[in-house]
């Protein structure tokens, strides 16, 4: 019987300990960036200079798997230069790939550096084929990855219809959003994902204590208000809670996790050829948790065929580390549509 074809295990790397956590527990590639808003994951204490970068890419590189560089923010006015030289850069240290959603960047790269393998970073927003088939034809885009929006069904109708490689998330927090273009955060703050590399960034979060309760502040708009049994999660705005005529909940997106676990046949069978984990900003134990996982279950898919059942305790181990313990589907399963 022909070995089932797996989808490549993408997982993410927020700093050089958790590259080679990634690579020790089975990832296929780890995806990063650099220090600073070029990058869609720009927190303070994370990512990669010159020197941690090129120690990561030897790392990866020397075990066999690859290193992708999210250069996956938008140039600002003026400043085109400096995401000119990070794709430069990027390509002088040898990646295996740079994710990139500008148009203007593609561009750039696909003329400055013909050799270097493009792939269309999901702020791209591509969510049809014509729009991935335009990525590739104009710019030589070797894979695109696909906002959260789509269901299984759409996705496959995407992969029928391009050359291109399709990878899709797999694990990891979700986004209300046009896939990180932040609009509330923008609004409440001046700043975004697509801007500055961050989610509602930690300098305008604020954390008051009072007897009974915490309550979390963006910018001065209040976001939440926990009780001492409750635990208190980040403050952004798409995961507050708002009262609504007269009730109390998550009216935009309730703090879970995308979990594809018991649709990893499916998604092999389409012909997806990479799964994305979510989390640069996570530490070297989530990455290790997930990565151990997905490479457990991906390696019973390959052994297993039909007969693949989900394990308890993969379940068990990915529930540690997804937000508010709960676990969703997302969009790849609507039952109301």
């Amino acid at each position: 019987m022909q070995r089932q074809k797996l989808p490549e295990l993408i997982c993410p790397a927020g700093s050089l300990p958790a590259l080679k956590a990634a690579v020790d527990n089975g990832a296929d590639a780890v995806y990063l960036g650099y220090k600073n808003d070029t990058n869609a994951r720009n927190f303070a204490g994370l990512n990669f200079d010159e020197k941690t970068l090129g120690e990561g890419v030897r790392y990866a590189q020397s075990r066999g798997r690859h290193v992708l560089m999210a250069i996956n923010t938008f140039p600002q006015p003026g400043r085109e230069a400096d995401w000119q030289r990070a794709v430069d850069g990027a390509a002088a240290l040898g990646v295996d790939a740079v994710i990139l959603a500008d148009v203007g960047l593609l561009d750039y790269a696909s003329r400055r550096h013909p050799d270097l393998r493009l792939h269309l970073s999901v702020q791209g927003s591509a969510t049809s084929y014509e729009a991935v088939n335009f990525a590739q034809r104009e710019f030589g885009v070797r894979r695109a990855v696909l906002p959260r929006v789509l269901t299984l069904a759409q996705v496959e109708h995407v992969i029928r219809n391009t050359t291109v490689e399709i990878e899709v998330f797999g694990f990891g927090s979700l986004c209300v959003m046009n896939e990180g273009r932040c609009w509330l955060s923008s609004y409440a703050t001046g700043e975004s994902p697509n801007t500055v590399g961050a989610c509602s960034p930690a300098k305008y979060v604020k954390w008051e204590k009072s007897p009974g309760q915490m309550t979390t502040r963006l910018n001065g708009v209040l976001i939440d208000r926990f009780g001492d049994d409750e635990p208190a999660g980040y403050p952004t705005l798409c995961k507050g809670r708002f009262e609504v005529n007269g009730e109390t909940y998550y009216a935009l997106e309730e703090p879970t996790s995308l979990n594809v676990l018991e649709i990893l046949p499916e998604i092999a069978r389409i012909g997806v050829a990479a799964i994305k984990v979510e989390g640069r900003q996570r530490s070297p134990a989530y990455v290790t948790q997930v990565t151990r996982t997905l490479r457990a279950a991906l390696d019973a898919l390959a052994r297993e065929s039909e007969r693949y059942h989900v394990k308890p305790a993969w379940q068990a181990e990915l529930a540690k580390v997804s937000e508010g313990n709960q676990a969703t589907l997302g969009a790849y399963n609507r039952p109301w549509r």
